[in-house]
């Protein structure tokens, strides 16, 4: 029998619908909106793109959207002012500065800049920090939504085996340490995994993250294990995953499609983030 779709436009689409309730609450007894502040330096078409997608969001669930627009001859002191302004900005919950930017800028440094409190992104050495301590704080966007698809299927992450194909500091890493927080037994790939197809087919729950299409074959897959595909890639004018779809859902439990699976979470967990960052800065229970 086929795979279950795990259909996560929909899930995002309840979580959106969700967060429009509680963001009218937070503004009607707080007097303003959570916010959301958004950097893009240059211009970049797809950075473009995505950033317009953050701002949409927040317009559809009542959060105020900050959209800074920088040229691509913007100075790193440039880009560092417009942070740390934002920094002390108490209508800004949330900040965001889009990666990529252009050279000779560094990312990295621009985005360790924001505070702790309004890196809605989770990507602060901080929130690093305070995730791997298994303490409160804000988390990465994809790798929460990649917890909320999971706990859509029901499947029972504790004591189950999880092999997480890539080890990056975006989605790799953060993925890996909340799965440990759940208590699953978890297993992190990458370039130099001895035996990776076996590797893979022992997990209950895969996550494949590598960006190299169509990379996961029926057979690197336990039958009826979890499989979630955080990889997209453009195939002959087309958009696949890191799975090879049709055989593995043959073989799988669950799979999740692309489009239309992890890539809707990412921005409905962001807007998430903001109002949770929102309701810590004023001393709420987020």
């Amino acid at each position: 029998m086929a795979a279950t779709i795990i259909d996560g436009k929909a899930v995002a689409g309840r979580l959106r619908a969700e967060l429009a309730v509680e963001v009218a609450a937070f503004t009607g007894a707080h007097g303003r909106p959570p916010g959301l502040a958004t950097i893009l330096v240059g211009e970049d078409q797809a950075s473009a793109v995505y950033v317009g997608g953050k701002q949409r969001g927040c317009a559809e669930v009542g959060i105020r959207g900050f959209d800074h627009r920088l040229p691509a001859s913007a100075s790193q002191d440039e880009v560092a002012a417009l942070i740390e302004a934002l920094n002390a900005d108490p209508s800004v919950s949330g900040i965001i500065c889009q990666l990529p930017v252009p050279e000779p800028l560094d990312g990295v440094a621009l985005t360790g800049l924001v505070s702790p409190d309004k890196d809605v992104d989770g990507l602060t050495a901080a929130s690093a920090g305070l995730l791997a301590l298994g303490r409160p704080g804000l988390r990465p966007c994809t790798p929460e939504g990649v917890m909320l698809l999971l706990a859509e299927t029901g499947v029972t992450l504790g004591g189950a085996e999880a092999v997480v194909l890539g080890r990056s500091n975006l989605f790799g890493k953060p993925m890996a340490q909340l799965l440990l927080a759940a208590d699953a037994t978890v297993t992190v790939c990458h370039s130099r995994t001895v035996g990776l197809p076996t590797v893979c087919a022992r997990a209950d729950v895969l996550i494949a993250a590598v960006g190299r299409a169509r990379m996961v074959e029926a057979d690197w897959v336990k039958p009826g294990a979890v499989v979630i595909d955080v990889g997209i890639n453009r195939v002959d004018d087309a958009l696949c995953g890191d799975v090879d779809f049709d055989p593995v859902r043959e073989v799988a439990g669950a799979i999740t499609p692309v489009p239309g699976g992890v890539g809707p979470m990412t921005i409905a967990c962001l807007l998430r983030n903001t109002l949770k960052a929102a309701r810590l800065a004023v001393g709420e229970d987020a």
